[in-house]
């Protein structure tokens, strides 16, 4: 099963959708700079409203952190107070933070050149818990939410050894080709599936969950 991690919830109404609609992942960002930038209180106060949801659905949903350099003793903090079970790092934090935080912690990797995925595996080895990291395209200066599609040929030869989560331009009309190439453990999406940057479209969750759900029953 490929699962699917809708990122970038700023909202209950959206967080509730994405859930009913099949999401097994759900992401909060708390960088600042980000147009999908959520505050701990409003997250927590969603995280709250949906255990009644999740409950009825009798399957996990895994509520995740969204980080850019945040210090480690910050990251465990709202971790604790949001009752978010994952810390995606998507700066350039070194491997000492992973280790502070600990086993919820796994890093983003962009990439930028052909030597970038294993430059960053070899500086911050891969959690052993899923995912082990997140692989997104680069763009310099920018942390994720680019909507440019990643590198799928080095995204495919990382999916052979290690359950990732493939994020950079995914949409309903290109995940499943993404699926079928570079078959990772799970998919991020967050500007392919809105209406606008933080407001995400009920259809096009739909539609990317079933086109995900599709390639994984073939």
């Amino acid at each position: 099963m490929v699962r699917v991690k809708f990122c970038g919830i700023t909202n209950l109404e959206d967080a509730a959708a994405a859930v009913e609609l099949g999401a097994d992942l759900l992401g909060f960002n708390f960088y600042t700079k980000s147009p999908r930038y959520i505050t701990p209180q409003t997250c927590r106060s969603i995280v709250r409203e949906l255990t009644v949801t999740v409950a009825a659905l009798g399957r996990p949903v895994q509520m995740v952190g969204v980080f850019v350099n945040h210090p480690p003793q910050e990251v465990t903090a709202i971790l604790h107070d949001c009752g978010l079970d994952l810390a995606q790092l998507s700066g350039d934090e070194p491997a000492e933070d992973l280790q502070r935080i600990g086993p919820a912690a796994f890093k983003a990797i962009r990439l930028v050149n052909n030597a970038a995925l294993e430059d960053a595996i070899q500086a911050i080895p891969p959690r052993h818990s899923e995912p082990a990291f997140l692989i997104d395209a680069g763009v310099p200066g920018q942390y994720g939410g680019t909507g440019q599609v990643a590198d799928w040929k080095q995204a495919r030869l990382a999916a052979g050894y290690f359950p990732l989560l493939l994020a950079g331009g995914l949409t309903p009309e290109n995940v499943a080709q993404a699926v079928a190439g570079v078959q990772p453990w799970g998919v991020d999406v967050a500007s392919g599936i809105e209406s606008a940057p933080g407001r995400k479209d009920a259809r096009l969750m739909k539609r990317f969950v079933e086109a995900v759900k599709g390639t994984a029953d073939r």
